[in-house]
């Protein structure tokens, strides 16, 4: 007996030993390619790159995957309950394997055996780390194995809130968002902390299958998975039956957040930081590498610019008829859902879309575009609306085949099925007809001393067309350009009491010819440089650009940053070369702060994951500012080390000439703003493009209108007619309530009375007088000497072949 025992001991050792070492050759093998746990130290998830305005308030985000990486110890103790409580409530206990839980998992799926269905787990938020970081999702035994093997390892490397962090960052919660705080902003717009016991468990009910549970398609489902999550709390003791129960009494109440911008009237900013971002970084980083940008933006600024270029561009296209609907539709026995696919201008809301129902001679009847319930699903709700013929009396001079006809009726101009948007007159309550102009604009408001853009306005909608002509729109930037042929002159030797010949020129290059004309036609005579600038005459400046020769112009053009490479023909003396809005302010700016060199940035600063600063737009030093303690030292200085573009007393003898142009020439519509501004209006050939470009002491404003297919606006359309009139609608708000504040006088610039046609020294009681800024050495001729006399009227100048093509497109500024 004893012998039988042995030998089945023997035998039962033997199939031991063999099974185990069939078991140690399997998990060998399972375990060969196991890949390196402590890559998990390195943790770096892809993070949403967050931009804030220069006040803090959120612009814009951008992330392939929507995660804001939360430290364990910033997540509230009721959230962390309710994901214990639906995925691992011995979390704290195991050793990473929880067995309780994986022998009641075999036993079920034993059960469940040739039922078709999908085998269930055992899991633990351990086991959930190891499958996400470091293995696939293949639903096998392999795979099973291998995932507690690396969970026993990861929990002797890891503490358990290490673990728990990386999990909570990770996981996928659905409408793409990952991480818990992700979450919390994607579902509820709110912060981590400030989600309920009800938020904090449907959230920890969506990672077993966020599609399954989605809030509007399988709400019942979702809620009655939630409800479990709380009973688990409940049942585990981290909240009370009561508050159990109130949660449980709750909707959903999912509030979706938008994507994209969220700082109102700012898209075209934000595009234009986020093209910068990735010139910089590369995308990866952009929309990986969680990056904090805060921008240079004004909030309040920027929304008084884009109303401002808002009114004067609807103001201009009004003036031009009606051009019909935006669409047609047919009328069914529903018209809001027709009406409902159509996309409306998202960054105008004032603007709603509206379909006409009926209309005859008194007006119209319309149906406003139904609004959008939470789950993105068309409102039930409809809207009906009336025009009288005054709320489109601008639109009875409507367009027929490109001519504009006097309507009788509103009948005669829009029929039912015809979509058209309408705003309300917020003051009278009545409803408006409006259209999307076809002309465009764009403006740009800086600061000089920095070169910080504070607004920027690149076009009437953002969503009606993404390309910015404040930044991308190349286009004449006609007399606005001749401050800075003005500027080379004051530079070389000139004053602004210096005399130029302002008659007709003739200029021949073989058989070509150009004659350059001053708006209107007429000539002045002899006259100074204040009166050319102030006037905008053309054909002073085209005798003052040959006198000191257009290599000069060239030079101070390039200097300024106006241009890349500008021709030397004279015609680009008139702006008759291309450029950009924002070139124009920034070399506007330079004058503004007395010459110093300035760098456009819509960036102030950028700092990685981590808060390190890995940009900042402002390079200047500070002496003396990380002092530790007051030892009666020297108050700190901040060192300017900005090129010097421009010598001070010219900057500010420029300037004073440009003020004369808001207070006596072709901007004197601003002169009533009650400050010291200083600017230029321009205006190109066949006014296609109308500008201006102005600045007080602490803030520069450019101001650009016309079409993107450059065509003529009209007889009169003119820089100081169109531009100007939104520059001062802009300024007239941000100036409120400011003190004036002088542009400062050079030390040592001398301030003589000078007869203002003929540039010299006045006499006592002299009625022409006018206040001259001269630099030290200089002052008022003595004797009287007009410079181009030699170019004398009619008389033809010969230019070389290759400013042929100048001509031919044009001599650039008019007025």
């Amino acid at each position: 007996m004893i012998r039988l025992i042995g030998y089945f001991f023997g035998i039962g050792v033997a199939l031991a030993l063999l099974v185990a070492g069939g078991v140690a050759v399997y998990l060998s093998q399972v375990t060969k390619d196991l890949p390196d746990y402590e890559v998990l130290a390195n943790y770096e998830p892809p993070v949403t790159t967050r931009v804030h305005a220069s006040d803090g308030a959120l612009m814009a985000e951008f992330a392939r995957e929507r995660r804001l990486y939360l430290p364990i110890q910033a997540v509230p103790d009721r959230v962390k309950a309710a994901f214990l409580s639906a995925e691992d409530k011995n979390f704290y206990q195991h050793p990473g394997v929880d067995v309780t839980g994986l022998f009641r998992a075999v036993v079920t799926n034993i059960k469940n055996a040739g039922s078709g269905r999908r085998p269930v787990g055992a899991s633990t938020i351990t086991q959930q780390v190891a499958k996400n970081f470091l293995l696939d999702s293949t639903q096998s035994y392999d795979r099973k194995i291998r995932e507690m093997i690396l969970s026993f390892r990861i929990e002797q490397a890891y503490s358990k809130d290490r673990i728990f962090e990386l999990y909570l960052n990770e996981i996928f919660f659905g409408l793409n968002a990952y991480g818990i705080a992700g979450a919390a902003l994607t579902y509820f717009d709110k912060s981590v902390n400030e989600l309920t016991v009800a938020e904090s468990a449907y959230l920890a009910a969506l990672p077993k299958g966020p599609s399954n549970y989605h809030p509007f398609r399988h709400t019942d489902r979702a809620i009655e998975r939630r409800n479990w999550v709380i009973d688990q709390m409940v049942e585990n003791g981290y909240v009370s039956k009561e508050e159990g129960e109130k949660a449980k009494a709750t909707g959903l109440d999912v509030k979706p957040r938008r994507n994209g911008t969220y700082l109102f009237a700012g898209e075209y900013f934000t595009e234009e930081v986020r093209r910068e971002i990735i010139a910089r970084y590369g995308e990866t980083a952009l929309y990986e590498g969680g990056l904090s940008v805060r921008a240079t933006i004004d909030p309040k600024m920027q929304v008084e610019a884009r109303q401002a270029l808002h009114n004067g561009l609807i103001k201009f296209d009004t003036l031009r008829g009606y051009r019909g609907p935006e669409k047609k539709i047919e009328l069914g026995a529903d018209w809001g859902v027709p009406l409902g696919e159509i996309k409306a201008l998202y960054d105008v809301p004032e603007w709603r879309l509206a379909v006409v129902l009926e209309s005859d001679s008194s007006g119209l009847r319309l149906g406003l575009q139904p609004g959008r319930e939470v789950s993105g699903d068309l409102s039930k709700e409809r809207e009906e609306i009336s025009l009288s013929v005054e709320d489109m009396g601008w639109a009875m001079r409507h367009v027929v085949s490109g001519q504009r006809v006097k309507a009788k009726s509103p009948a005669d101009v829009l029929v039912p099925g015809d979509v058209v948007y309408v705003e309300k007159d917020q003051a009278k309550g009545n409803w408006i007809l409006r259209q999307r102009p076809a002309v465009e604009g764009a403006l740009v408001a800086m600061d000089p001393h920095t070169g910080r853009v504070l607004a920027m306005a690149g076009g009437f909608s953002f969503a009606s067309s993404e390309f910015n002509r404040a930044t991308q729109a190349m286009r004449q930037p006609g007399s606005s350009f001749k401050p800075f042929v003005y500027a080379a002159a004051l530079d070389n030797g000139y004053t602004p009491a210096s005399v130029v010949l302002d008659a007709p020129i003739t200029i021949r290059q073989g058989d070509q010819v150009w004659e350059p004309k001053n708006y209107g036609g007429e000539s002045a005579g002899p006259s100074t440089l204040r009166a050319g600038i102030e006037r905008s005459r053309n054909l002073m400046t085209v005798r003052l650009a040959n006198d000191m020769g257009m290599k000069l112009v060239v030079e101070y053009a390039e200097r300024f940053g106006i241009y890349d490479s500008l021709a030397p023909y004279l015609p680009m003396a008139l702006g008759a070369g291309e450029t950009t809005v924002m070139r124009m302010v920034t070399a506007y700016a330079i004058i503004a702060n007395g010459g110093k060199e300035v760098k456009p940035s819509l960036i102030d600063r950028i700092q990685d994951r981590y808060g390190k600063s890995v940009f900042k737009h402002d390079t200047r030093s500070c002496e003396g500012c990380v002092a530790t303690s007051w030892q009666d030292q020297p108050e700190p200085e901040i060192v300017d080390n900005s090129e010097q573009v421009l010598d001070p007393m010219t900057a500010y003898q420029i300037t004073s000439m440009m003020e004369g142009v808001v207070k006596r020439g072709t901007a004197v519509i601003l002169s009533d703003l009650g400050h010291p501004i200083a600017g230029k209006t321009g205006t190109t050939n066949d006014e296609k493009d109308a500008w201006f470009v102005g600045f007080t002491p602490d803030l520069v404003v450019g101001v650009f209108m016309g079409y993107d297919n450059p065509v003529p606006m009209g007889k009169g359309s003119t820089g100081g007619g169109l531009a100007a009139p939104i520059f001062k609608e802009f300024m007239q708000v941000v100036l409120k309530d400011k003190r004036p504040v002088d542009f400062r006088v050079p030390e040592g610039m001398k301030l003589i009375a000078v007869n203002r046609k003929t540039g010299m020294r006045a006499g006592k009681g002299d009625p022409g007088a006018i206040i001259e800024a001269f630099k030290p050495g200089t002052g008022p001729a003595d004797t009287y000497w007009v410079i181009g006399s030699d170019m004398a009227a009619g008389s033809a100048e010969e230019i070389s072949p290759s400013a042929n093509r100048a001509i031919q497109t044009g001599g650039g500024g008019l007025y």
